[in-house]
C-alpha cells in the first residue's frame, strides 16, 4: 500500500494488473481503492495471462465487469479494460490475433493517446514558500524573494495576493523564473516572487490570490491510507506535513475504517493498522491554509509522521476543513 500511495499521489494514470486465472482479489480491490481515493484521473484494467484461459471472452468480461462495478462504487473515473498476454505480446503493443472479439486499443496505444495535460488556469494559484532568498550583496542589497513551485493556477505581476496563515496582503511586484523576470508564470513552474510590501514570510507559508485564498484551520478531516507497521490510534501525537510546512498535531478522532470487501464503513475503530484506509480528524498546533483534495491534489494532501523517528505513518486527503 505504501508504494501504491507514493506512486498514485502524482500519477496521471493507474494501470491495474489482474491475473485472468484468479480474477479480482484483495490486492486488486486495495489498489482500486487507493487510485480512487487519490483521484488518479485515468484507470486502466489489464487482464493478463489470457493465454492461460484459452483467450476466453467470458472470463475477461466477468473480470472487467466486477472490477468496473467496484471502482465505480469507489468514485473512480470510467475504467478502460484490456485483455492481454504479456508473455505472448497479445494486445500489449500490437493487436492480438487470438482475441478477434476485442476491438479496443492495445495497452501502448491507449497509454500514448490518453490525455494527461491539465489547464493550469483552471484553478486558483497556490505557491507554498520553500525558501526565502535574501542575498544582501552589493549587486542586490535589498532583494527579498520567496521561492517555491506553483502547485496550481497562474500568477501575474501586479496581482493582489494574500500570505497565509498570517492573512497579510500585498501585490506581486515581480516574478523571476530561471534568473529572468517574467510577467506571468503557471503551474508547475518554480519561481521566485517579489512583493511590493515588506512582509514577514518564511518557509511553509502559502502565497495565493487574494480573490481566491484558501481557508485557514487548525482542525482537518480527511481520509488516510495507513502505511506504517505500528498502529495509528486516537490521542496519538504526530507531525503533520502539508506542502512545505510541518506542524505538531494530535489524532482527535478516527470516525470510521473502510472495509475493502463490501465498501462498508466500520464505525469508531479506535485505531488504524498497516494498510488500513479510514477517516480521521486531526487537530494542529498551528493554523494551516488548506484546499479540499478534490480541488487540489497538492494543497489538499498531507502526511502524518512519527515525531520520534520521522517514520511516515499515513498519507491523507483533506475533505473536511472545520
Amino acid at each position: 500500500t505504501r508504494n501504491m500511495v507514493t506512486g498514485a499521489s502524482t500519477a496521471d494514470l493507474a494501470l491495474v494488473l489482474v491475473d485472468a486465472r484468479n480474477g479480482v482479489v484483495e490486492q486488486t480491490r486495495r489498489h482500486a481503492a487507493v487510485a480512487a481515493l487519490l483521484r488518479v484521473p485515468h484507470v486502466v484494467l489489464a487482464v493478463n495471462k489470457m493465454d492461460l484461459v484459452d483467450y476466453a471472452e467470458p472470463v475477461f468480461t466477468a473480470i472487467a465487469e466486477e472490477f468496473t462495478r467496484y471502482a465505480t462504487a469507489l468514485g473512480a473515473p470510467p475504467v478502460i479494460s484490456i485483455p492481454v498476454s504479456a508473455l505472448a505480446g497479445d494486445n500489449v503493443v500490437e493487436p492480438s490475433a487470438h482475441m478477434d472479439w476485442y476491438g479496443g486499443p492495445t495497452v501502448l496505444e491507449h497509454l500514448e493517446t490518453v490525455p494527461v495535460t491539465a489547464d493550469p488556469s483552471g484553478t486558483a494559484a497556490r505557491v507554498p514558500v520553500q525558501y526565502v532568498i535574501r542575498p544582501r550583496t552589493a549587486e542586490h542589497p535589498d532583494y527579498r524573494g520567496y521561492a517555491g513551485q506553483i502547485t496550481t493556477g497562474t500568477l501575474r505581476v501586479g496581482e493582489p495576493v494574500t500570505v497565509l496563515p498570517s492573512g497579510r496582503t500585498s501585490t506581486i511586484e515581480a516574478i523571476d523564473r530561471l534568473g529572468d523576470p517574467v510577467d506571468i508564470a503557471w503551474a508547475p513552474q518554480s519561481v521566485t516572487i517579489r512583493l511590493a510590501d515588506d512582509i514577514d514570510i518564511s518557509r511553509g507559508d502559502l502565497i495565493a490570490p487574494t480573490s481566491a485564498a484558501p481557508p485557514v484551520s487548525r482542525e482537518i478531516g480527511g481520509i488516510v491510507c495507513h502505511v506504517a507497521d505500528r498502529p495509528l490510534a486516537v490521542g496519538h501525537r504526530v507531525l503533520l506535513r502539508h506542502t512545505t510546512r510541518t506542524v505538531k498535531a494530535v489524532v482527535a478522532e478516527i470516525p470510521s475504517r473502510l472495509s475493502l470487501d463490501d465498501l462498508s464503513q466500520q464505525p469508531s475503530p479506535g485505531r488504524l493498522t498497516a494498510n488500513a484506509i479510514g477517516r480521521v480528524v486531526v487537530r494542529t498546533a498551528e493554523p494551516l491554509a488548506l484546499d479540499a483534495y478534490a480541488d487540489s491534489r497538492r494543497t489538499g494532501s498531507f502526511l502524518l509522521i512519527d515525531p520520534a523517528d520521522g517514520t511516515t505513518l499515513a498519507a491523507g486527503m483533506v475533505d473536511d476543513i472545520r
